[in-house]
């Protein structure tokens, strides 16, 4: 590149230098990122649907925890928190 820049070398003959085997090993390099790029999202989908799953069971076991806390004070006889029986 200084070549051309300088004056020494003109554009065809610093095309001419470039050959099949810098552009095969640069469309490997390519490639090779490319299907990097395509598994850091395919790890990243599992994960954001691994969270979601979590976040459901979270929910759930929210829900069942809130049913046996009410259904444990009607066993007992005892009024809710808030005075009224269940």
């Amino acid at each position: 590149m200084l070549q051309l820049l300088s004056g020494e070398q003109s554009m065809a003959e610093l095309y001419r230098k470039v050959t099949s085997q810098m552009i095969g090993s640069l469309e490997q390099q390519f490639l090779a990122a490319t299907s990097r790029a395509f598994e850091r999202d395919a790890d990243r989908s599992a994960e954001q649907e691994r969270i979601a799953e979590l976040e459901r069971m979270v929910g759930k076991l929210t829900m069942q925890l809130e049913i046996a806390k009410k259904a444990s004070t009607w066993r007992d006889g005892a009024p809710a928190r808030n005075g009224r029986w269940l």
